[in-house]
């Protein structure tokens, strides 16, 4: 594995038309719009390839039987020599990464652990397997969701700086843009105010040709209200007055955000392994 240049991103981009599952977050390090990294067989004429997104989102893709690549891969992925210090949540594609995967653990001789709670995931060590979906957006169904659901006096309005920067939780727009002035000019967000604290916002994680991934964050403290659900129609709203596509990828794990999904008319219909890379 071989950190690409930036100035090769370019070598990267036909091949990562062929995946076939939202890789929205993979688009935008390609494109820099965000400092990720891309690993490589070579700097040259590439084949294999890992694209890290700076909140660890990642995505291994490309011809699985380069030895080279992956050997290195498997130190990466096991973290033997501490090369990542954050947590990554890696897709495949395609599917043969997957039975690669098991060999090259397998071979590295990792003794399979039981995860608590969730005996289909298999665990080498430092990884587990989970699932991701992708969703399709059903008009109809959101517009029945819509009608059902008014947020009345709820204050819901545009994210600014304010938001951006104080907003608590993980998954809030500063962990997906490179800063204020690039979400204020490029991204969008809506945010739920409520007893005059931030409670609840839905944002655009990734805008890419036409499409528009939503993130979503209830504050701990007033989750179990619906405020996502009242925020995430301000954004969708927005989509489709602005003719962008709605997009909504989760872990199915996540039974929060995979219900939530299909309240809001997305459609399950694509499941693939996501798989946890501890440090």
């Amino acid at each position: 594995m071989k950190l690409l240049n930036c100035e090769n991103y370019n070598l990267v981009i036909e091949p990562l038309k062929k995946v076939e599952f939202n890789h929205l977050f993979a688009q935008a390090v390609v494109e820099q719009k965000i400092p990720g990294r891309i690993y490589a067989d070579s700097n040259t004429s590439p084949s294999s390839f890992y694209i890290v997104h700076p909140y660890g989102l990642a995505l291994l893709f490309g011809n699985c039987e380069n030895e080279e690549f992956n050997h290195q891969l498997t130190k990466y992925l096991r973290n033997s020599e501490n090369q990542r210090n954050q947590v990554e949540w890696m897709q495949v594609y395609p599917a043969d990464w997957s039975s690669r995967l098991s060999v090259l653990l397998e071979a590295q001789h990792c003794q399979p652990l039981k995860v608590k709670g969730t005996p289909n995931i298999t665990d080498f060590s430092s990884i587990e397997e989970h699932t991701r979906v992708n969703f399709k957006f059903n008009i109809d169904k959101y517009s029945e969701f819509k009608a059902q659901n008014r947020s009345g006096q709820l204050e819901i309005f545009r994210t600014g700086e304010a938001e951006f920067n104080n907003m608590p939780g993980t998954v809030v727009p500063k962990f997906f843009w490179r800063d204020v002035t690039q979400f204020l000019k490029e991204g969008i967000g809506f945010t739920l105010r409520y007893n005059g604290e931030l409670a609840c916002t839905s944002f655009a994680a990734f805008i890419e040709k036409g499409q528009l991934e939503l993130g979503i964050e209830t504050a701990a403290k007033y989750r179990g209200k619906g405020f996502a659900g009242f925020t995430c129609i301000a954004l969708i709203d927005y989509c489709l007055a602005n003719k962008l596509e709605p997009v909504w990828s989760c872990r199915k794990e996540n039974t929060g955000s995979f219900q939530l999904a299909q309240k809001l008319g997305f459609e399950p219909v694509h499941f693939h392994p996501f798989y946890k890379l501890d440090i």
